[in-house]
């Protein structure tokens, strides 16, 4: 039956069969970024109608294969492999399946011809539609505001709902900012999207992906910017002196002083609880079920129990298996007598590590590490080659990105970060075409 499917596939004039549309992929692409926030479902489904367009109009002269394409694919790869060894079958099995993206991306990538024009407007229609979502977000804010009154509905997961996550958007709305930061010759359009979405971004309060941001602005205009020297140090100047004083007042003020001051009365007052210090997260043996972790001090208990793993554990090499470390953090957090949960608060012992690196290591062990660091290095590698801004700060953010957040491990994490990854480290038609006429 094959060979019959084949043969009258190859009787096909050429002249029938499907021919690639740019952009029609470059509107694929963008859907399958842009329903990222949205229900898992439309995501998935953009995904199929990418992936089928991809296979359905491939042709053998397209095709081309990279280390840097081959990385995400490895560590699915891996991940499989890890049901061999997994703690926890059921977990690792049904975590396996939000994975999928890290293999079937970098294929689609591998079998299109992808020019530096559908490249540029795949970024450029993703940012606008970024713009759009963060006129939305604003727009209800403002309407919940009208109805209660509560000035919170302006910040942080209040403001894009918690579902989505104020982090994750902050990351979305980021990419969208630096391509505005970087674009060349700007309308008053381009400076308009690219001040809101700045003030969005800062809005969500997403401490790290904030400062990140601002460092890789300043760099801009300080590095890449065509702008005098004298201008681009007063904006830079002037710059930072307002991010400052905008930092000293409202939620942003509030969360930094919670976080480096976890027992300050407002802490106290706003959690109810006895707030515990960097030190007591990483050195008392047990805690009570009053006692209330800021993010800083959780993720130094995490770290802290995360080496207790490791020396207890035989996993170095492999890990627990993709998933299955929850089971170890759960028998740690009862150990320690962590907070355990109630009907509308999780425990602090169903928390997963919320840092990439140190997740990818208590799953999949040193391999797993040495994998995404190779991934993360080709990445970064790339974009300083290409002397491209966006690639470099898409680099940087998600080095910065990982140390607070299991990104890899979330469905919405795991396709942003792959299609850009590969929307970056593809290598352009047209430089393929350099290196054969060389």
């Amino acid at each position: 039956m094959g060979t019959i499917f084949t043969s009258s596939k190859n009787a096909l004039p050429k002249s029938k069969r499907p021919v690639t549309n740019p952009k029609t992929l470059v509107f694929l692409a963008v859907a399958v970024l842009l329903t990222i926030p949205l229900n898992y479902a439309f995501g998935s489904i953009t995904l199929i109608l990418f992936t089928l367009y991809a296979l359905f109009t491939a042709k053998k002269q397209d095709f081309s294969f990279s280390i840097a394409l081959f990385m995400p694919v490895a560590l699915f790869l891996l991940m499989a492999a890890s049901l061999l060894w997994t703690i926890d079958f059921k977990s690792t099995l049904k975590a396996l399946s939000k994975e999928i993206p890290l293999l079937i991306i970098p294929v689609v990538f591998c079998i299109i011809r992808l020019w530096p024009k559908q490249q540029r407007d795949t970024l450029k229609f993703y940012s606008w539609g970024m713009f759009i979502y963060a006129l939305f977000y604003m727009a209800r804010a403002f309407i919940k505001y009208f109805e209660t009154g509560d000035s919170n509905v302006f910040f942080y997961h209040d403001l894009v709902t918690k579902d989505v996550n104020a982090i994750y958007v902050s990351v979305f709305m980021s990419v969208a900012l630096f391509y505005f930061v970087a674009k060349k010759r700007k309308r008053k359009f381009d400076y308009l999207a690219l001040l809101f979405l700045f003030v969005f971004i800062f809005l969500l309060s997403s401490k790290n992906i904030l400062l990140t941001d601002i460092l890789l602005t300043i760099l801009y205009f300080l590095f890449w910017s065509p702008a005098s020297k004298k201008t681009k140090w007063t904006f830079t100047t002037v710059f930072a002196v307002a991010i400052v004083i905008a930092g000293y007042f409202g939620k942003i003020k509030e969360r930094v002083e919670v976080e480096l001051k976890p027992n300050t009365e407002q802490a106290v007052k706003d959690m109810g609880t006895r707030a515990v210090t960097i030190a007591q997260a990483w050195n008392n043996e047990t805690f009570s079920q009053n006692d209330y972790f800021n993010g800083t001090s959780f993720r130094v208990y995490q770290i802290r129990i995360f080496t207790e793993m490791m020396s207890e554990d035989p996993v170095l090499l492999t890990g627990y298996g993709l998933n299955a470390s929850l089971n170890r953090i759960k028998e740690k957090g009862d150990e320690h007598n962590v907070y355990k949960g109630d009907e509308t608060h999780r425990g602090y012992n169903t928390l997963n590590f919320h840092n990439q690196y140190i997740e990818i290591f208590a799953d999949l062990g040193l391999i797993g590490f040495l994998v995404l660091m190779v991934m993360l290095g080709i990445n970064l590698k790339n974009g300083l080659s290409n002397k491209d801004f966006v690639h470099i700060a898409f680099a940087f953010l998600m080095i910065a990105l990982f140390l607070t957040e299991s990104f890899l491990w979330r469905q919405r994490g795991v396709i942003f970060f792959t299609v850009l990854y590969c929307l970056f480290n593809k290598e352009l038609y047209s430089s393929v075409i350099e290196k054969e006429r060389s």
